[in-house]
């Protein structure tokens, strides 16, 4: 009789446990995964250039050619640049530069060469991308500089080293904000995206999207697109996140070419901006609201007699049908 009451105090006791259980993944299902599920989120899902599909002089790469007769001979300059423009100044070297000009170490090029590991020392390609890129360019291992404006510590770490650098103009593009395709967000202001990462909006129910926290997504700090970011913001600091925007739908931003043409991310969506989508005829007419310049970027004290032909050649009719030819805007008709 005991064994017999033991025995059924343990099986309510377990049945206890069972329903207490059921009741927490209840609660946890209702209250967290059905509220958060479909969160739109994703935006901010790690995607790199896959600088293999832009190598000069070699078979299959998607790199644009222009017919000139300008070649470059002699002394010829080492471009680096930033992730979005890898393109344009890979196109460069497959236009006008000599064969052999991109050495690997080991012979060859490395699937592992996500951010240009193995381009040789002599190579006349690099990829430091933008923040170790503003440095090179400083320190005199680069020559031409292909990125977006600096930081204000880029441009500290210049003025520190006694160095100016020249800024030429080659071409425009957008500056964007993308979201998860399936958030029913299309378009927002330039006020309501500043008020997202100052921290006034913190969720998609404020700005007719569902009800769902927002995630503002923010980039490495002096990288291009984080350093437009701060410019976009016109002063405003971007808030500390609010506990809960990690369970919610992303908002990150980026170049409209990086988003579209090189990573080409279908998961995700670009935003219009006051109504207007970042297309390339909006930024040749000037509609779109945020447009943004990018430049051929060298040392006013540099003496390869080489970097000032390219910058002309850049500039020249040729140079801008190979900006538009790689997807971006050219900057002179």
């Amino acid at each position: 009789m005991s064994m017999r009451r033991t025995l059924i105090k343990q099986l309510g006791a377990l049945l206890a446990l069972l329903l207490l259980f059921a009741s927490v993944n209840g609660l946890i299902y209702g209250f967290l995964t059905c509220r958060l599920s479909n969160n739109f989120s994703g935006t901010d899902a790690a995607k790199m250039i896959d600088v293999g599909q832009y190598l000069p002089h070699e078979s299959g790469s998607d790199l644009a050619l222009i017919q000139t007769d300008f070649r470059l001979e002699g002394e010829l300059p080492v471009l680096d640049g930033a992730a979005a423009l890898v393109p344009v100044y890979a196109s460069v070297i497959h236009s006008v530069y000599p064969k052999g000009s991109v050495t690997y170490e080991g012979g060859s090029f490395s699937d592992d060469n996500y951010y240009g590991e193995n381009f040789a020392p002599d190579s006349k390609m690099q990829y430091k991308n933008t923040v170790r890129g503003y440095e090179a360019i400083v320190d005199g291992t680069t020559d031409i500089l292909f990125c977006a404006a600096p930081s204000e510590a880029q441009k500290q770490y210049a003025e520190d080293k006694g160095v100016e650098l020249i800024y030429v103009p080659i071409g425009l593009e957008a500056f964007v904000f993308f979201v998860n395709e399936k958030n029913p967000v299309d378009s927002l202001t330039v006020e309501q995206i500043r008020g997202i990462y100052g921290g006034e909006y913190k969720s998609w129910k404020e700005l007719g999207g569902p009800d769902r926290p927002i995630n503002p997504v923010t980039r490495l700090s002096g990288s291009g697109s984080q350093s437009a970011m701060d410019s976009f913001m016109a002063g405003r600091e971007i808030a500390e996140k609010f506990p809960l925007a990690a369970f919610g739908g992303s908002i990150g931003f980026s170049f409209r070419y990086y988003m579209d043409g090189i990573v080409g991310n279908e998961k995700v969506k670009m935003l219009a901006l006051n109504g207007v989508e970042p297309s390339g005829e909006n930024i040749r007419n000037g509609s779109y609201p945020v447009i943004a310049q990018f430049y051929a970027i060298y040392r006013a004290d540099n003496p390869n007699p080489n970097v000032p032909k390219l910058i002309d050649l850049l500039l020249s009719s040729e140079g801008q049908e190979l900006i538009e030819d790689c997807g971006y805007v050219r900057i002179s008709e």
